[in-house]
């Protein structure tokens, strides 16, 4: 700081001058080329916007001594090679209507001036129709002819020689190689349709092969991905969103799957992962992520991407919209359970072929007349009104889903002691016949593979809880919550932005059971909180949920903090451990899970059930070996 403090202070000031080219590239450099994949990312960019069909990565030393980038794309003409070289030059836009408008990967045309201030690169290139390639170098400027099939090839070697501070922040060879391969599998995901090959010292480390979305999810992400993950396939006015989302069972305890694009491009935005993030709330277990990768495709002119040095940001012109759209698709996808997607016939193309078998309703295995899916009516036409909720799960409830008989406090076992393996209709169930209840905990039941094992709480739960939000509307803000006033209100010192939301998203505010106003200009007063919060910190609870309405659509919040409280309503109702339940109430309770949406997990995110297949059955027993 002395230093510092001395060059300001000292009456020998520095003039303003403008910088040199080769400074100020250096300078771009710090934000476009942190290390080598991003040299990787930008040439592989450039190759997708040439047209390429086929692109080869060559890296030395994790691409420090060697970034290669090979392409059988359209070439650049002999005599723009040295402009591609130049600041701020390129051929993908021209106005600022392009430039609001872009539809490629690359538009900033400074990409390659900045990497060859830190590097040693050449250029190589051939356009169809010219009689032979022309090689660049832009150190020295010489341009000279060469052989090599109509694309083009860059090469940047000893990346940050001329900046020996930046080099030293590189991490080693394998760490630098590993970000260089996440960034090529970020482009293959993106575009199946185009071969990616990465060589490492020669070796090659990674292919994929040009084919289906579907085969290069499988190839880049695993068949694992395919086999656990569900189609996404959603429309909603100028937004179209596409991909594979994640089956709960499938989350992770790191964020490293989740892969997201706008029109092609790789980003990491704050919109989309929210909204990812809100349509998993109910359905995953503490903090376990979602693995997805999801293509969102929108009107340019709808979407900013000249917000980051990088490009992996955006910004969209209308965020809820776009919030809203993801949110819907992902909850749509998640949404039918994957015993009730074979119940229906509903089969995805990743899940094994063997459900395609199953019987739909009405059908026996051979096509005969078979089993009908249970049916319980709980409209308020049949005498559940939604103020009463109790007869949802009343003791003595008739028409609930499983008319349950008084509490046992000693753990019973009931058995089906049949002989017999189920026949026709009853072995296609998805969820297979009752056998026994376990402990007054778990209801085991044998379907065509094997064992399954539910957890009739949690899947009672997850019931009770569906039916709760059919019948209040989806938490589609038309049925407020109910409010208890505050004695004395509670003031807290506001943000002018909490001012701004409390008098905009008052009706919002309305819904959720909170009362909240201005106190004076700088001022806010909680005048009523929701009654099953009431015991709670008001102004806590209010400042929570203004900070959510500033973020986020309205409609959003309101129905997370409605599902929320119905949760909470869902898990007192639900059946208790210990309870004793016949035969044909767990059998009512298997057909009503494979008829519930989200029914493969409970409200906190935890799985109603398991599956054990005979061969891991035998497994257990040593049998075949």
């Amino acid at each position: 700081m002395p230093a510092v403090n001395a060059v300001l202070h000292s009456d020998h000031r520095r003039p303003i001058r403008e910088l040199p080219d080769e400074l100020v590239s250096q300078i771009a450099a710090g934000e476009v080329v942190e290390r080598p994949a991003s040299v990787v990312r930008e040439l592989v960019d450039n190759a997708l916007d040439a047209g390429a069909t086929q692109v080869t990565v060559r890296l030395l030393a994790g691409g420090v001594r060697l970034v290669g980038v090979e392409d059988d794309g359209g070439g650049i003409p002999r005599e723009e090679l040295p402009v591609a070289l130049r600041r701020h030059a390129t051929s993908k836009i021209g106005s600022l209507a392009d430039l609001e408008s872009v539809g490629t990967m690359g538009f900033r045309g400074e990409a390659l001036a900045a990497i060859a201030s830190v590097s040693e690169l050449s250029l190589l290139s051939r356009c169809a129709g010219q009689a032979s390639a022309w090689l660049l170098d832009a150190r020295s400027g010489e341009l000279r002819p060469a052989a090599r099939a109509t694309g083009t090839t860059v090469e940047v070697k000893e990346l940050f020689f001329s900046t020996p501070a930046r080099r030293k922040f590189l991490k080693t060879d394998a760490t630098e190689l590993a970000h260089c391969v996440e960034a090529v599998r970020r482009h293959a995901l993106a575009r199946p349709d185009v071969g990616f090959a990465v060589w490492h010292e020669g070796r090659l480390v990674e292919q994929w092969r040009p084919g289906t979305r579907e085969q290069r999810l499988a190839d880049v992400l695993g068949e694992d991905f395919l086999e656990r993950s569900v189609a996404v396939a959603y429309a909603a006015g100028p937004i179209r969103i596409g991909g594979r989302a994640g089956i709960p069972d499938a989350a992770r305890s790191r964020a490293d799957q989740q892969f997201a694009y706008v029109n092609g491009r790789f980003v990491r935005d704050k919109v989309l992962a929210h909204a990812a993030r809100s349509a998993y709330e109910d359905v995953l277990h503490g903090q376990r992520q979602p693995v997805y990768a999801l293509y969102v495709e929108i009107d340019p002119a709808r979407v900013d991407v000249n917000v980051h040095p990088t490009k992996i940001e955006v910004r969209f012109r209308d965020g809820r919209e776009v919030h809203q759209a993801v949110r819907r698709a992902l909850e749509a996808a998640l949404a039918a359970p994957r015993a009730g997607q074979a119940a229906a016939g509903v089969v995805d193309a990743a899940q094994p072929a063997r459900a395609a078998a199953l019987p739909r309703e009405g059908q026996g295995a051979d096509g005969a007349p078979g089993w009908v899916q249970p049916r319980f009516d709980f409209s308020p036409a049949a005498g559940h009104r939604v103020s009463d909720l109790s007869a949802l799960w009343g003791p003595a409830a008739a028409p609930g889903p499983i008319p349950l008989q008084p509490a046992d406090p000693t753990p019973v076992a009931t058995t089906a002691m049949a002989a017999d393996a189920p026949t026709g209709a009853a072995a296609d169930w998805p969820l297979g016949r009752a056998l026994a209840q376990l402990q007054g905990v778990y209801i085991l039941a044998e379907n065509r593979d094997g064992l399954v094992i539910v957890d009739m709480h949690a899947a009672h739960e997850r019931i009770v809880y569906e039916r709760l939000k059919a019948q209040l509307g989806e938490g589609d803000g038309r049925t407020a919550l109910a409010s208890q006033p505050l004695l004395i209100p509670a003031t807290f010192a506001a943000t002018p932005q909490e001012v701004a939301t409390a008098e905009s998203a008052a009706p919002a505010l309305q819904v959720l059971g909170l009362e909240v106003t201005p106190f004076s200009a700088k001022t806010l007063a909680v005048r009523a909180v929701p009654t099953t919060l009431a015991h709670g910190d008001p102004v806590e609870l209010a400042r929570s949920v203004l900070a959510e309405l500033a973020q986020h659509d309205s409609s959003t919040v309101v129905q997370r903090a409605r599902n929320e409280l119905l949760a909470t309503m869902a898990c007192h109702g639900a059946v208790r451990a210990n309870r004793k339940l016949t035969l044909e109430e767990m059998n009512a309770l298997l057909r009503q899970m494979e008829a519930t949406e989200r029914s493969d997990q409970c409200n906190h995110g935890r799985p109603t059930w398991r599956q054990l297949s005979l061969r891991e059955l035998d497994s257990l027993f040593l049998r075949g070996r």
